[in-house]
């Protein structure tokens, strides 16, 4: 009985180093990855009129895919993954390139480039946890960076 419970602790002990072991070592990979090539280029300010503009101060930019030919501008996302899988059984980590695009020329107005690590933990009954260029305090919000409100004199 002993050795049974001295390797069930092991086991769980190797379990938990393992699995941290991978996760802090991709959050190491994300940090790299999001302070070489993360976070936000503009290509061109647009100021818009007041109404375009909801009371929170954003506008709505719909997906390429469900934008309708009225839509002056609209996102394109594109994710890659490194690593993919159930973020249960082991951290998944990916790369999110969004452009947004004015409709009328096609012209690329500013772009974000986001890396992500989700899951990785020890296997339980919470939600997995995550790391981006977003817990590094490197500006992340396109729609702001690009868009400001005519001020009504």
């Amino acid at each position: 009985m002993r050795k049974f419970l001295a390797s069930f602790v092991f086991s769980g002990l190797a379990l938990v180093s393992l699995t941290g072991c991978e996760k802090y070592r991709l959050d190491a990979e994300v940090r790299e990855l999001c302070a070489k090539d993360g976070g936000i280029k503009v290509y061109e300010k647009v100021t818009l009129p007041p109404e375009k503009f909801d009371q929170y101060g954003n506008i709505r930019i719909p997906t390429k895919k469900d934008a309708k030919p009225s839509d002056e501008y609209y996102y394109d996302d594109e994710d890659t993954y490194f690593r993919k899988g159930d973020p249960y059984d082991g951290p998944n980590m990916w790369r999110s390139h969004t452009k947004v695009v004015r409709r009328s020329d096609g012209k690329v107005l500013g772009e974000s480039i986001r890396y992500t690590r989700v899951g990785g933990d020890i296997p339980g009954p919470w939600h997995p946890s995550h790391f981006s260029c977003y817990d590094m305090d490197i500006p992340m919000d396109l729609e702001k960076s690009i868009f400001t409100e005519r001020s009504e004199k």
